[in-house]
């Protein structure tokens, strides 16, 4: 049943039942009639804004976050970062606590805990880590200087790994076209463990240069840590020794960690020598 009445200047009633049920429905409009019968002003409320501006807006937003977010923008950014590190570590020197000792307030543990951090932070700003080592055993004797100076050297190497794999990578693979980036990309993604294992027991390759070579390849970060670990305890462990016993120079300790520092570098030297003589034969 409609039912549907109109009145000038008043109100129109429109009520339906739906047939086969028992519900009703009813609905008031209320019109302001204008003199002539069936004409109706209605007022709308407020309609939302859309238009060019709003969309140019979001486009130029969207345009920014992709330009801040493109891989050579995060290149650029870490290397912001390291010549920022660089930077600090030239104008701060950190090498000077092997002068200056470590601060009095610090003692134990905390102070090994301490130096490991700073250990890891100064290995990212490019400071050499043979230098370290001696420090640590400097300051904390054998045992307690090999176990900060291990652990800042596995955070370190974690730290540069995350940032070159972040920020570099997708930037970084593309320029793999060489024959021996290509070999040493392949190297690393496949036998990623025991290639790190060797680049840090074998003297001489730059510890920096396998943390972003790694970061770049397709190497997991659990292997690579493992391997860091591992790998670096021979050497690192020599020039703490070394640093430990300095004050004592001809004591057989202090002896045997210098001969475990030289007899591996001289190795390393010749090896690399007989190698560069046969590349240079063929």
């Amino acid at each position: 049943m409609l039912d549907a009445t109109t009145r000038s200047g008043g109100t129109a009633a429109v009520s339906s039942r739906t047939a086969g049920t028992g519900f009703s429905v009813t609905t008031t409009i209320t019109a302001t009639m204008t003199g002539t019968a069936g004409s109706a002003v209605t007022t709308a409320g407020p309609a939302a804004v859309t238009g060019p501006c709003a969309g140019a807006s979001d486009g130029a937003a969207a345009r920014v976050t992709r330009a801040l977010l493109s891989p050579w923008s995060r290149l650029s950014l870490l290397v912001v970062l390291l010549a920022s590190a660089a930077t600090a570590v030239v104008l701060y020197q950190p090498q000077d606590m092997l002068t200056r000792g470590w601060p009095p307030h610090l003692g134990g543990a905390a102070a090994a805990l301490a130096y490991a951090v700073a250990y890891g932070l100064c290995t990212v700003a490019f400071v050499p880590r043979p230098l370290l080592n001696l420090a640590a055993g400097a300051l904390f004797a054998s045992q307690l200087g090999l176990a900060a100076a291990l652990a800042g050297t596995v955070l370190g190497a974690g730290t540069a790994f995350c940032l070159g794999r972040v920020l570099g990578q997708e930037a970084l693979r593309p320029l793999l076209r060489g024959r021996w980036l290509r070999a040493a990309d392949g190297q690393l993604s496949r036998h990623g463990f025991r290639s790190v294992l060797a680049a840090r027991l074998f003297p001489g390759v730059p510890f920096v240069a396998v943390n972003y070579c790694a970061a770049v390849s397709r190497m997991g970060l659990l292997p690579f840590l493992l391997a860091t670990a591992l790998g670096s305890v021979p050497n690192t462990a020599a020039y703490v020794v070394a640093g430990a016993r300095a004050s004592t120079p001809t004591s057989p300790a202090f002896l045997i960690a210098l001969a475990c520092i030289a007899l591996p570098g001289i190795a390393g030297a010749v090896v690399a020598w007989h190698k560069r003589h046969r590349l240079r034969g063929h």
